[in-house]
């Protein structure tokens, strides 16, 4: 990793860990300016370094950048909370196609399958169920995200490459807290166990460029 990209590393760890004593804190003004800076932050990071494939940088930038818009949405009125889903959907199709460019193993795309089903089925399923009971409108859209970052698991671990692997569960721990607190039932400190995992998600599917 170069200086350049080194440093922004630094700074977007700097800001993620501001932002979570924030978040820890209950303090929501410092919280709507750190949240969204540390992903422009780590944005420099994913243009600053040297990547193995520049396909996947720029898939990568793209999904990082709806991730940025979709944490600006779930900051706002919770009418805004589909745009939020949709703009992280499409993140997550944007990490799918740049994971693909970094060269998937077969066998290991089954294993990631599995991992996702075993892991993740029993609690998607009843997330999508239970959010019906917030809005009708929400099954179809939550039902499609959790299809999707699956599918971005999926190929994570079909890449073998450990930042990606890692990047990723910590990626479905956050959103799977995040589905289970709001629409099941309360999790103690759900809000700073969804932010710092993540960010450190998101951290690892930009180091996954560097392999």
């Amino acid at each position: 990793m170069n200086g350049l990209a080194a440093g922004l590393l630094v700074a977007t760890l700097v800001v993620a860990a501001a932002d979570w004593w924030a978040v820890h804190t209950d303090r929501r003004p410092v919280e709507y300016v750190l949240k969204p800076l540390t992903m422009v932050v780590l944005i420099g990071v994913a243009l600053a370094l040297e990547p193995s494939s520049e396909g996947a940088r720029w898939f990568m930038v793209a999904g990082l950048v709806c991730s940025l818009a979709g944490d600006v949405f779930l900051m706002l009125d919770e009418r805004f909370f589909l745009g939020g889903l949709v703009s992280f959907l499409l993140g997550h199709v944007m990490y799918v196609i740049g994971l693909v460019q970094l060269d998937i193993e077969p066998l290991m795309l089954a294993v990631g399958v599995v991992l996702v089903v075993v892991a993740g089925g029993a609690v998607g399923m009843r997330i999508v169920r239970r959010s019906a009971d917030t809005d009708r409108r929400l099954p179809g859209p939550v039902a499609a995200y959790m299809a999707v970052i699956s599918a971005m698991v999926v190929c994570a671990v079909g890449t073998l490459v450990p930042a990606a692997i890692v990047g990723a569960l910590l990626f479905f721990a956050s959103d799977a807290v995040l589905g289970w607190n709001r629409f099941v039932q309360p999790i103690p400190n759900a809000r700073i166990i969804i932010m710092t995992t993540y960010h450190l998600g998101q951290i690892g599917l930009v180091l996954a460029l560097l392999d």
